[in-house]
């Protein structure tokens, strides 16, 4: 099972990498069309076509990789509280009722939208341009396909979990940065936390010091003299 994981991240961790590219291409879409429309009045006929054909392909390719790496948005308000092996049941179950018959649902109905738009050669309706999506349709399988592989996958984990109790490690080559800056945080903790601070106090305050064995309250400048008090009228003077 454990050989099976790691093939099926590595599948996906490749295709997932590999159309992030598409973001390069659609940016570089609205950006030209930017340019051109606003700069040089001749907007183009076929940039919006690029962006929502890029950010899909995007999208349906990358659903497996992030599966894989355990990053979908998950309601996790009663799921954290419980133990690993009871998430790993749940988990097992909503696959099996859920996971995999709405995959089979993609898989059978993307080839169905896919094939029927490769006998007639589909072009775009959205723009004048005619820009060809009938391959687009195929990626709506290829994903089904992924996403039914990494499946298999985390139920692969939801039974390694079920035996150990505990969650088998997830690639993480992605991290959000917000766990950067906490991680960084904790380590300039540990760095730190052994070190003298110096408290610097404005000149003439006074400060108590404490002996190792019993409080010793005596007035110090921050220079560590005695503080003078003045002598006269109603004073007593330091014995």
């Amino acid at each position: 099972m454990e050989a099976y994981i790691r093939f099926a991240d590595r599948v996906s961790a490749w295709f997932g990498k590999a159309f992030a590219w598409s973001i390069l291409v659609m940016t570089f879409g609205v950006g030209y069309e930017v340019f051109v429309r606003y700069a040089l009045g001749a907007p183009t006929s076929w940039a919006f076509d690029i962006s929502y054909m890029m950010y899909g392909a995007l999208f349906m390719m990358g659903g497996a990789y992030t599966l894989s790496r355990d990053g979908h948005v998950r309601g996790d308000v009663v799921y954290r509280l419980w133990r690993p092996r009871t998430q790993a049941i749940v988990e097992l179950v909503l696959y099996f009722l859920f996971f995999f018959p709405g995959i089979l649902a993609l898989i059978f109905a993307g080839w169905k939208y896919a094939s029927r738009s490769l006998r007639y050669m589909e072009v775009s309706v959205m723009s004048p341009a005619n820009v060809p999506i009938f391959q687009f349709k195929l990626i709506i399988v290829a994903a089904g396909i992924l996403l039914f592989q990494q499946g298999i996958a985390q139920v692969f984990r939801c039974i390694l979990c079920i035996r150990r109790g505990a969650w088998p490690q997830h690639e993480s080559d992605v991290e959000e940065l917000e766990e950067q800056l906490i991680k960084e945080h904790e380590r300039d903790i540990l760095h730190h936390g052994g070190e003298a601070i110096d408290i610097v106090l404005p000149a003439g305050q006074t400060r108590n010091i404490f002996h190792r064995d019993r409080p010793i309250h005596r007035d110090e400048r921050d220079d560590g003299g005695p503080v003078e008090r003045p002598k006269g009228p109603g004073t007593k003077g330091e014995r």
